[in-house]
């Protein structure tokens, strides 16, 4: 079984969601479940800063050696943030999907859509 933390939130898609204390910004991942089902992953393509996103929409793109898979928004909102250490380390994702290798941070358009998102109990159901 995959590492599944219990203080994150997950989608089906395979990505991560960490909500701060009455933030409106959450910063954003995909899964150990999804790094280790990549493989070597040797590229990501990470989504401007200030664009707007739509909850469900393509946003980047993880290159591995095995393949390439879309990174989609889990929320809706604006990027507030991405993680430029992955330009030079995109290797992070496999060595710490839910620290070092964050991908983005967004500012929520509507903070009640995180309520759509699965538990670490429901998401393990997926993964495991």
């Amino acid at each position: 079984m995959s590492n599944v933390p219990d203080d994150l939130r997950y989608t089906g898609e395979h990505e991560w969601v960490r909500t701060g204390e009455g933030s409106s910004t959450v910063r954003i991942g995909i899964t150990d479940y999804a790094q280790e089902a990549l493989g070597d992953v040797v590229y990501v393509s990470l989504p401007e800063v200030g664009a707007t996103v739509a909850k469900g929409a393509p946003v980047g793109e993880v290159e591995s050696t095995k393949s390439v898979s879309d990174i989609y928004a889990p929320l809706s909102g604006t990027v507030a943030a991405r993680n430029d250490k992955l330009d030079e380390q995109p290797e992070l994702i496999n060595s710490d999907p839910y620290g070092e290798g964050w991908i983005f941070e967004l500012e929520l358009t509507d903070a009640g859509e995180t309520d759509d998102l699965l538990d670490a109990a429901a998401y393990g159901t997926l993964s495991g």
